[in-house]
């Protein structure tokens, strides 16, 4: 089960080892072992979602904890169906030192390999008419992933409008740091994400 204290793995100084090399070199042994273990625990969690989702959803990208030059500040996973594995649209679930995220989100780095486009997948924000979403969060894609955002009832006063060309709203949920751990985080993760269904569906009706 995730907790706060998976949360506040992120609670460094540095995340490049060249910079812990530097300043906090008698860290990098014990950093590299809570990393490699709430990992694990990042890990079994993910992979218990998937087992809870089953089809049409594939095999979840779960990121490593490092990229070879620096530990991350957040844990990061993914889901997408089966038959939308080119897709840039994805389920994300991130965990950073602040809370737990699962959102309909675009995958800016799949982009150009995407069989869909940007404009379809904003096409799903059409499909908050009906105020099933109203409790959920609602961001723009280059906000930051620590910040507080809008619910949708609360953003639908101002309309849906992006600011540009690139611009994409991502819509979600959250478990905040100090409830991580009275939150069965499995089973939280899966009904986000069934919820957010009909909106990643839409991304691919046009």
């Amino acid at each position: 089960m995730l907790t706060a204290a998976h949360c506040d793995l992120f609670n460094l100084p540095f995340f490049q080892f060249a910079q812990l090399k530097k300043h906090q070199p008698e860290t990098i042994p014990q950093i590299k072992a809570d990393y490699q273990a709430a990992w694990r625990d990042w890990q079994n969690t993910i992979r218990q979602v998937a087992q809870q989702l089953g089809a049409p959803f594939a095999p979840p990208h779960i990121e490593r904890w490092c990229n070879g030059w620096q530990v991350r500040a957040h844990f990061f996973a993914y889901f997408k169906y089966a038959d939308h594995q080119n897709d840039a649209a994805i389920f994300s679930i991130l965990l950073n030192r602040r809370r737990l995220t699962v959102s309909l989100d675009w995958h800016c780095y799949k982009a150009d390999r995407s069989s869909i486009k940007l404009a379809d997948y904003n096409q799903w924000p059409a499909a908050l008419s009906n105020g099933a979403f109203g409790s959920f969060d609602i961001w723009h894609g280059n906000e930051s992933e620590y910040a507080d955002y809008p619910t949708v009832a609360q953003q639908a006063a101002n309309g849906f409008t992006l600011l540009s060309a690139e611009d994409f709203f991502c819509i979600g949920k959250h478990i905040e740091r100090d409830n991580l751990g009275q939150t069965d985080s499995i089973n939280w993760i899966s009904r986000q994400i069934r919820t957010l269904q009909p909106l990643y569906e839409a991304c691919f009706t046009g």
